[in-house]
């Protein structure tokens, strides 16, 4: 057995979700957001390579040691799936592994509102699914596709670095593809995935110029997109797609985007109000006949002013959600403080916190 089981059959008893491993520190878990030292002597250079090397495939490991960089799937035999980072720092090689759960949870498992569903069924155009690392925007894309995998007869594409949930067939036929493994990039993916008669494409990560073009270009064919952003709320997304771009094609871009944005869903992860777990919290937009206008004329700062007007159509804004959830007494009001975009707005309850106390 490999090293590196040992930590991480620990990191799953304890209910932890991240694996890190740093020389000269002894590995952490991350267990509801916070981190926590194994019992174990710090990691020297030896025991490092000794951890790494044996369930990275031979081929992988030697682009990690040109690269300084690795992404791939590993996987337990019955007990569950990882996605590896593997990386260079200051000291040296170091790791990070998150579990990738066994069982694709439902929509109806992650108590996703309604308008899940209505984003799910729409035909064709861009859907981002939003928030910084450890969100849980996978989780979340999951359970889209296996919505419509179990609901709709469609071709789906997935694109990833590595592949993370694999889908059963279903209604739907789903075609999973990883980078370094069936393509040597996301654009190349792509290219190859949109003349294979997609209806869905699922694009893991959309950092770079090109792999965004030709997301936008899918979209604009009639393909249904879905894509993920590190960006925390709807008009960041917007900004930083046309900013990716050199300034004589951003006029273009900003009227592609214009016409193929469907949705965009931004989501941060909240700890639970009795500790024991997180939850999701989201910002929804939805396409509205005002907001292809607002996008082309570069009115960005108008998108927040669409979302909080149009609450009956199920758009929220992230606050409006963390407000819901502190009214449910989900999350404490520390917790919605922390993740609130207007604090002035949640720090009447904490006001009302201490008062009570």
């Amino acid at each position: 057995m490999a090293i590196i089981d040992n930590y991480l059959r620990e990191m799953l008893q304890r209910k932890g979700s991240d694996l890190h491993l740093a020389i000269g520190k002894a590995p952490k878990i991350r267990i509801h957001g916070e981190l926590h030292e194994l019992d174990i002597p710090p990691l020297t250079p030896e025991a490092m390579t000794e951890a790494l090397k044996p369930i990275c495939p031979d081929h992988r490991w030697a682009h990690y040691l040109q690269h300084h960089d690795l992404d791939f799937a590993y996987e337990i035999a019955g007990l569950a799936r990882f996605r590896a980072n593997y990386l260079y720092n200051y000291n040296g090689m170091g790791a990070v592994l998150r579990q990738i759960p066994s069982k694709i949870l439902t929509m109806q498992d992650l108590k996703m509102p309604e308008v899940f569903q209505r984003v799910c069924q729409i035909p064709t155009g861009l859907i981002l699914v939003t928030g910084p690392t450890g969100s849980g925007k996978s989780t979340t894309l999951a359970a889209m596709i296996d919505y419509i995998n179990a609901t709709m007869a469609r071709h789906i594409i997935t694109v990833e670095d590595p592949v993370e949930f694999v889908h059963q067939n279903k209604k739907s036929v789903i075609v999973h593809r990883e980078i370094g493994e069936h393509a040597d990039s996301f654009a190349d993916a792509l290219r190859g995935a949109k003349r294979a008669d997609p209806d869905i494409l699922l694009v893991g990560e959309m950092r770079e110029l090109e792999t965004i073009r030709l997301a936008l270009g899918c979209a604009s064919m009639g393909m249904l997109v879905f894509g993920t952003l590190h960006t925390n709320n709807a008009p960041k997304t917007i900004d930083r797609i046309i900013d990716v771009f050199p300034a004589d094609e951003q006029g273009q871009i900003r009227t592609m985007l214009a016409e193929s944005i469907s949705a965009i869903i931004s989501q941060l992860l909240c700890r639970t109000a009795d500790g024991k777990g997180r939850m999701a919290v989201h910002e929804i937009l939805l396409r509205t006949e005002s907001l292809p206008n607002t996008i082309r004329e570069g009115q960005i700062s108008a998108i927040r002013s669409i979302i909080e007007n149009s609450g009956n159509t199920g758009m929220c804004s992230m606050d409006s959600g963390l407000r819901k959830l502190l009214a449910e007494n989900r999350i404490t009001p520390l917790e919605a403080y922390m993740k609130a975009s207007d604090k002035k707005e949640f720090q009447a309850y904490l006001t009302e916190l201490t008062i009570l106390k």
